[in-house]
C-alpha cells in the first residue's frame, strides 16, 4: 500500500504531467507545424479525443487542401463533429466529402452519414419538417446508389421513421384545426391525410374527426347552408362506415349520424 505522502506525490506528480500536456496543446495550437498539428490531431481522434482533435484539424485542413493528405483529414474532421454528435455540421461536412471524393472508399460511408446526420437535426424539431424532407431525398439517393451497402437496413429503418414522422405531423395538423374549431381547414387536411396515408395506423381517427368536422360545420353555419352541409356530412358517414374497422370508433360515428338525421327532420317539420 502506497503511504499518505506517497499518494500525494503521485498525485504532484499526476498534475504536473497533465499541465505540461496542456502546455504542448496549447503550444501546438498557437504555433505549431502543420506537420505536428496533424499527427496530434490524429493522435487525439484515436484516443476519441475529439474536441481536441478538431481543433488542431481546423488548422490544419486549409493547409493540407489539394495535397495527397487532404481526403484522409476531411474525412477525419468531418467524423469527429459526428461523433461528437455535432450533425448540422458533420452533415455538411460528409455532403462535401462525398462530392469532392466521390470515388473515395469512404465515399459511401460518408453519403450514409451525412443522410443520418441530417435525419438527427429533424429529430430535433417538432415542428420544421425541412430537414425531414432533405433527409429523406439523401437516404433514397444513397439507397438508389448503393442497393448493396452494409448500410442499407439502417437506411431504410431511416426511412421508414422519417415517414412516418410526416405522417404524424400532418394529421396533428389536421386534428389541431378540428380542437380550434376552424372545420374547414380541418375537413380539407383531414382529405389530404386520407389521400396522401390510405393505410396510415391513424385513418380511423382521422375518417372519424373528419366526420365530426363536417357535422359541426354543418350545424353552426348559417340557416341556409344547414341542410346542404348536413348532406355533405352524411356523404362522410357513408366513407367512414364502409372504411372504418375499429368498434368503438364506429359506435361514436353511429351517434353523429343519429344526430344529422335528427337534425335533417327537424328542418324538415
Amino acid at each position: 500500500m502506497f503511504s499518505k505522502q506517497m499518494r500525494k506525490g503521485l498525485l504532484l506528480i499526476s498534475i504536473l504531467l497533465f499541465c505540461v500536456s496542456c502546455s504542448d496543446y496549447q503550444q501546438l495550437l498557437r504555433s505549431g507545424k502543420n506537420s505536428e498539428q496533424l499527427k496530434a490531431a490524429e493522435k487525439y481522434y484515436n484516443e476519441g479525443k475529439y474536441k481536441k482533435a478538431l481543433a488542431l484539424y481546423e488548422l490544419v485542413v486549409p493547409a493540407y487542401r489539394g495535397k495527397p493528405q487532404a481526403e484522409r483529414v476531411t474525412y477525419y474532421e468531418a467524423n469527429a463533429y459526428y461523433a461528437l454528435g455535432d450533425f448540422y455540421i458533420s452533415s455538411y461536412k460528409f455532403d462535401r466529402f462525398a462530392k469532392t471524393y466521390p470515388k473515395s472508399d469512404k465515399a459511401e460511408e460518408a453519403r450514409f452519414k451525412a443522410a443520418r446526420s441530417t435525419a438527427e437535426l429533424a429529430n430535433r424539431s417538432s415542428l420544421e419538417q425541412r430537414d425531414t424532407y432533405s433527409a429523406l431525398e439523401k437516404f433514397q439517393a444513397f439507397i438508389n446508389d448503393y442497393p448493396k451497402s452494409e448500410y442499407l437496413p439502417k437506411s431504410n429503418e431511416y426511412t421508414k421513421e422519417l415517414n412516418e414522422r410526416l405522417e404524424k405531423k400532418f394529421y396533428d395538423i389536421a386534428k389541431r384545426y378540428h380542437h380550434r374549431e376552424l372545420y374547414k381547414p380541418a375537413i380539407k387536411s383531414f382529405d389530404n391525410y386520407l389521400l396522401d396515408y390510405p393505410g396510415s395506423k391513424y385513418m380511423d381517427l382521422a375518417m372519424y374527426y373528419r366526420l365530426e368536422s363536417a357535422y359541426l360545420l354543418a350545424i353552426n353555419s348559417f340557416e341556409n347552408l344547414v341542410q346542404e352541409r348536413l348532406a355533405e356530412a352524411e356523404e362522410y358517414y357513408e366513407l367512414f362506415e364502409i372504411r372504418v374497422q375499429d368498434e368503438d370508433i364506429k359506435e361514436k360515428g353511429a351517434k353523429i349520424l343519429g344526430n344529422i338525421q335528427e337534425y335533417q327532420n327537424n328542418i324538415n317539420l
